[in-house]
């Protein structure tokens, strides 16, 4: 065989030996992306935990399950009304409607401000002496549903508060100089001076029980 030929013949097969090499590197790199194990379908993400605040009962992160099993204390308010603060009403009771042992006083709010607003539930109540010192147990409250009471500048609503008389039931009473009216929602109190005379304080007939707002004044 001529050197000529001999060149060609090893020219030929040089091509030959890139051309393979090129195939088996594109074969390597698809074995390398293929070697990653494949994930798992239907594998959970982590589990994370709420780490709650040190602020007080209910100010915490919740977790969705808590936060859509907690009920909120009053519903969105209407369109064109917002709730109802302590600085924009005046507090007062009503007259007792008295009934198979049972006394009964409307509590009332008037909206005094000069915009329409809301009330959700029930009121804050507590009698208390001259002094300020609450008497009797907190007043116990009935499962009637509340409904929201829209009160434009100047109406009314009111919840009522009713307790057996202690004449009839034997309870401990005491002589209230006032009751504190809290509305829903609001921290602020307001004073109402407690003009019906004795209330039950202590014994098995003691509580004082309130239903929600309703609108008007209960008279």
């Amino acid at each position: 065989m001529t050197n000529r030929s001999l060149g060609v013949r090893r020219a030929a097969l040089l091509a030959s030996s890139v051309a393979l090499l090129g195939l088996l590197a594109g074969c390597g790199d698809g074995d390398d992306t293929a070697s990653a194990p494949p994930s798992e379908s239907g594998t959970a993400a982590p589990a994370t935990t709420a780490t709650p605040s040190d602020r007080g009962p209910g100010s915490g992160v919740p977790t969705d399950a808590a936060s859509a099993s907690r009920t909120p204390s009053a519903p969105p308010s209407p369109a064109g009304g917002t709730r109802c603060h302590t600085s924009e009403l005046s507090a007062s009771v009503g007259r007792n409607n008295p009934g198979a042992g049972q006394e009964n006083f409307p509590v009332v709010l008037t909206n005094r401000s000069s915009r329409t607003c809301t009330l959700h539930g029930y009121p804050g109540t507590a009698f208390v002496d001259a002094s300020g010192r609450q008497l009797g147990p907190d007043p116990q409250r009935s499962a009637t549903e509340p409904e929201t009471v829209k009160l434009a500048p100047g109406q009314s609503a009111w919840a009522g508060l009713s307790f057996a008389n202690p004449e009839v039931s034997g309870a401990g009473t005491a002589t209230p100089a006032a009751l504190l009216v809290t509305p829903p929602d609001e921290e602020d109190p307001l004073k109402v001076p407690w003009k019906s005379g004795e209330v039950p304080v202590s014994g098995n007939e003691a509580s004082v029980r309130l239903i929600p707002f309703s609108p008007g004044t209960g008279a």
